[in-house]
């Protein structure tokens, strides 16, 4: 693998984590995409089966990625899931 994709691999993660985030997947779409490919096709930067991706560490990280490359739309939604989490907690 070079570094080529690697970048591919990592930004495919992060739509991904984008869609599950934002529900607008769920693992029930991932088990049907996955009939069609194997899980490596289908890389998260996070265990779906553990969390939702809606921990601090993540929602930042995909934030950062959406930032870097400009698609502000999807930062704002993250940053508005972000909030919620939190005022979920207090």
């Amino acid at each position: 693998m070079d570094f080529l994709d690697d970048l591919e691999l990592y930004s495919a993660s992060m739509y991904n984590a984008y869609d599950l985030i934002t529900r607008k997947k769920t693992l029930d779409d991932i088990y049907y995409d996955l009939e069609e490919k194997t899980i490596d096709e289908y890389p998260l930067p996070f265990d779906p089966f553990e969390e939702d991706g809606r921990t601090e560490d993540v929602l930042d990280i995909v934030i950062e990625y959406f930032t870097d490359v400009e698609e502000y739309e999807k930062c704002l939604e993250l940053l508005e899931i972000k909030k919620e989490c939190r005022d979920s907690k207090t």
